[in-house]
């Protein structure tokens, strides 16, 4: 949409965007199109269960049925499709998540990117530039060369990769040993050409959304923004960004399922040990939290400034008050001096202190350590179990009863 016709979709009066796809990274797209077309979504991204079960359906039942009439589903193989946990955590579970994911951001980020005009954030002379912005993410949204280009490393990067780095060194479901190597059963021609191509296909096109949302917030940095100076969240009334931290919450945690299954495939059928994965475990936690913090970090300067400012006004402001209390309360010596006792000035004074504490902790993140940590303890839980693989669960509940009492 031209920026001339985004910007007369604004209500002047309150500054908000009209319509809820004025921005949606998720409302565009060629997935997006055939999910309307085939009647796997109405606008905007309803019918989700729909899409999750029939999506999900597509990649794992086709697998189960060819794998029963192979004999490869609970034996057969030295790794039967039924134990084989990473498929089912792949497609039953973080598939799932991943298009349920798409109506979450598309709510949540709605509201935040709302939250730049409801705050004055951008101002008036400066939100023709806002919806400029707004119009070249959404033209980027909706390429469908670059969606083709996700469906091309699909099959290229994607299947390397996997290849290389996932699939199981032995005979499995998916590929038997025959004259000398490891060879694609039927069950492994669809997993490999379309279960797996349709995962990968949803899961970049989630890497190129996130791209989309560094791309915004880089270009809305780049604007002259009116920071609250004094707003109670500490981040010069950004604060609000931080929302997008759990709008990506189900996206990410659909990586620590997929990971979580990866790892217990490893230890169930290879030998190996949970401690073999810890650098893997660490290293995927910090590049997801990574993930979405980075882009709330463009904002740093503006916010460096604003605790510059504010910490300039407010010693102003304070120099003035304390000086006004000390020359009434210390220095007046007349007989006509008011009662100090419930006097306001002294309520006054520890409201000074207050508002001083809010001016000296303004962050240089718009984001907080317990927004940080509640998302860690998210992503972790899918791993929590693999724990069991080390530590009986009989011990680890021995270990609990003994705490309780």
């Amino acid at each position: 949409m031209p920026a001339k016709a985004q910007l007369e979709k604004m209500d002047p009066s309150e500054g908000l965007l009209q319509n809820d796809d004025d921005f949606s990274l998720m409302l565009g797209g060629p997935l997006y199109q055939l999910y309307l077309r085939t009647r796997l979504s109405t606008p905007p991204l309803g019918l989700v269960h729909r899409r999750v079960v029939i999506i999900s359906l597509v990649c794992w039942l086709p697998l189960l049925v060819l794998s029963l009439a192979a004999g490869h589903a609970l034996g057969g193989v030295y790794v039967p499709f039924l134990r084989d946990v990473e498929v089912h955590a792949r497609f039953l579970v973080a598939l799932p998540m991943l298009i349920v994911a798409e109506f979450i951001v598309h709510q949540r980020l709605i509201l935040v990117v709302r939250h730049f005009l409801t705050r004055n954030i951008i101002v008036a002379e400066n939100r023709q530039r806002f919806a400029q912005i707004i119009s070249s993410t959404m033209r980027l949204r909706n390429s469908v060369l670059l969606e083709l280009l996700l469906l091309v490393l699909c099959f290229t990067v994607g299947h390397w990769v996997w290849k290389d780095r996932i699939a199981l060194k032995t005979a499995s479901w998916y590929e038997i040993n025959h004259a000398g190597g490891l060879h694609l059963t039927a069950a492994g021609y669809w997993y490999e050409f379309v279960s797996l191509a349709v995962f990968r296909f949803i899961l970049f096109r989630w890497y190129y959304r996130l791209f989309l949302w560094y791309y915004f917030l880089w270009r809305v940095r780049g604007l002259p923004l009116q920071l609250n100076l004094y707003h109670p969240d500490r981040a010069g009334g950004l604060g609000f960004l931080a929302g997008s931290i759990f709008a990506f919450a189900p996206v990410l945690l659909a990586h620590t399922v997929f990971l979580s299954g990866v790892i217990y495939d490893r230890i169930l059928h290879t030998g190996a040990s949970l401690l073999a994965f810890k650098m893997e475990i660490i290293g995927s936690l910090l590049a997801l939290l990574l993930l979405v913090l980075i882009p709330l970090s463009f904002f740093v300067v503006h916010l460096e400034r604003a605790q510059r400012v504010a910490g300039g006004e407010f010693g102003v402001l304070s120099s003035h008050y304390v000086d006004d209390f000390r020359d009434k309360w210390v220095r007046q010596a007349s007989s006509d001096t008011e009662p100090i006792l419930g006097t306001p000035d002294l309520q006054g004074l520890a409201d000074l202190g207050h508002s001083f504490d809010v001016v000296s902790e303004i962050s240089l993140l718009p984001f907080g350590k317990r927004a940080v940590i509640r998302l860690g303890a998210i992503l972790i839980l899918p791993l929590l179990p693999l724990a069991l693989t080390m530590v009986p669960l009989k011990q680890i509940v021995d270990w609990i009863l003994k705490l309780a009492l």
